[in-house]
């Protein structure tokens, strides 16, 4: 009997999983608060198993480019289950495939453990960009969907979203929101955010800056009085900024640098811990905001270690570091100090604030 995409996602949504992975010679495979659960009341699927799921579900650009390439992303979704972005691929010559799942609506800052600088970064009118950093999974979409969400509840403005897909769906609350998906919508991310400043957009969207031309476009429409927020594949603020410069010809850097200094607000980066009781993942944030020392270290190329020993001293500023927030999650019983310590910079450090605490002996 052939295996049923909507029931697999079925079980996902019941089990309250994240992910769902299908590949040949395994059983449907689960992720259910950060572990792999196979699903072996499936038997192991086959080549012809993947290849009939892919072609249910792949739209027409999907199989352009996994045809073109042997890889495709995009979304899938049906009213009674929710949404998913997939991720297809070729893999030792068959089909995988893993389906994350998007969930409902938009967390607040609060339940997602988000500190009180990030929503300071995007209440006011103030034009510039904000970035939202992290390695792949550690929940740079969850938490752009909740700036967007905030901005729709408390402003009268316009958003237009430029993604790739589209991964939540935001109605029009107080905001006026427009969703544009790549490949369907429009062609790219540096054409459709020229087209956004024709748009009457207050705020952009980018679901990621990975190039240059994307670079430069964020840079542009904050330069025209645009709030521009996005996300990078960078660990912490320093990588990113290096990152966002090392886009463009060397003979460019000092410029970018002048005009990173002066419209950058602030970069969140984040990690997902698992919890003290593993029962589920805690966020982890570096924060920076910027200000002069700030715009000064992005002029001058000054050391990595400079920037984080600025946001270390700049808690008043709502600046955090990751051991600072680690160290809180720590003391507050969150995380346990094993699963946190892979993830300082200062792990002795940590440790003495923890035997100070009596959380060790």
């Amino acid at each position: 009997m052939p295996i049923v995409i909507d029931d697999l996602l079925r079980r996902v949504v019941e089990r309250n999983a994240s992910d769902l992975h299908l590949k040949v010679g395994s059983p449907p495979v689960i992720r259910v608060d950060g572990e792999l659960e196979r699903l072996d009341e499936f038997e192991p699927l086959k080549t012809t198993d993947t290849e009939a799921l892919a072609a249910e579900l792949f739209t027409a650009r999907a199989a352009r480019d996994f045809k073109a390439a042997g890889q495709a992303d995009f979304a899938y979704g049906k009213p009674d289950l929710g949404r998913f972005r997939v991720a297809a691929f070729r893999q030792r010559g068959s089909i995988s495939m893993v389906m994350r799942r998007v969930v409902p609506g938009s967390p607040d800052f609060e339940e997602l453990g988000l500190p009180t600088a990030v929503r300071k970064l995007i209440e006011n009118e103030t034009p510039g960009i904000v970035l939202v950093t992290g390695p792949s999974g550690s929940g740079k979409t969850t938490t752009v969907a909740s700036m967007v969400d905030w901005i729709n509840e408390n402003r009268a403005i316009s958003i237009v979203t430029i993604e790739d897909p589209i991964e939540v769906l935001h109605p029009d609350k107080k905001a006026v929101v427009a969703q544009r998906e790549i490949g369907v919508d429009t062609l790219d991310y540096a054409s459709a955010v020229k087209a956004a400043m024709r748009q009457d957009a207050d705020v952009i969207v980018l679901s990621e800056i990975g190039d240059q031309e994307t670079a430069r476009a964020a840079i542009t429409a904050a330069e025209t009085g645009h709030l521009v927020i996005s996300t990078m594949r960078t660990s912490d603020p320093a990588e990113t900024i290096t990152r966002l410069v090392g886009y463009f010809p060397t003979s460019q850097h000092q410029m970018v640098r002048s005009q990173l200094a002066g419209l950058l607000k602030g970069i969140v980066s984040q990690r997902l811990l698992e919890s003290i009781n593993g029962s589920g993942l805690v966020l982890a944030t570096e924060v920076l905001v910027n200000n002069e020392r700030v715009q000064e270290w992005i002029m001058s190329e000054q050391p990595t270690a400079t920037l984080q020993e600025l946001i270390r001293e700049s808690e008043f500023f709502g600046m955090q570091t990751f051991d600072q927030s680690i160290l809180r999650l720590v003391l507050s019983r969150h995380v346990d100090i094993d699963t946190a310590l892979p993830h300082v910079r200062n792990g002795h450090q940590l440790r003495a604030k923890a035997m100070e605490a009596g959380l060790l002996s």
